[in-house]
């Protein structure tokens, strides 16, 4: 039943959003070339439109290669969805960012797993010596319990050999 309500929000935004690109897109070719020479911000407000400084063009989207080509407009050029963000800084930007993220990941791996191998190694310790401890007053009750045997046994006479070892 949880499974259930967790999955609400994310098919409710995921038929916004098929919306969304289904009512931008339908007619892709049209609707970015016929706003050439127009503003990138009127380019921009479709999704599949691509923006050249360079040219002042409107171009739809490659979406087939990643990266639009250097034939149709250079990354420095090229804007897509903000008119102040080119290409090439979005590039340079998401891999610093994806580069830190990793050493950032590697630093807190390796320091978890040596804190957790000290912190174990801490516990055995303690456990070690809380074992030593009860071990030496088990054996310290032991010789209490041996020596107040005896003195039961030098008090009633029994002290000598076992009359009844004979037997065994």
């Amino acid at each position: 039943m949880m499974g259930l309500r967790s999955l609400g929000p994310i098919v409710l935004l995921f038929t916004f959003a098929l919306g969304t690109i289904l009512a931008q897109t339908s007619a892709p070719g049209q609707a970015c070339e016929s706003k050439n020479g127009t503003s990138c911000e009127e380019c921009l407000q479709n999704v599949t439109c691509l923006w050249c400084i360079k040219t002042r063009t409107c171009v739809t989207y490659p979406v087939r290669s990643i990266l639009p080509p250097h034939a149709l407009c250079p990354l420095n050029d090229a804007r897509w969805g903000l008119c102040w963000m080119n290409f090439q800084h979005l590039i340079i930007t998401l891999a610093v960012l994806g580069g830190v993220l990793i050493i950032v990941l590697l630093i807190c791996l390796f320091c978890c797993c040596k804190c957790e191998n000290i912190g174990s190694s801490r516990f055995a310790a303690k456990m070690e010596r809380q074992m030593n401890r009860s071990k030496s007053k088990q054996e310290e009750r032991r010789a209490e319990m041996k020596q107040r045997h005896e003195e039961i046994r030098k008090k009633y006479g029994l002290s000598g050999p076992n009359p009844y070892s004979r037997f065994a």
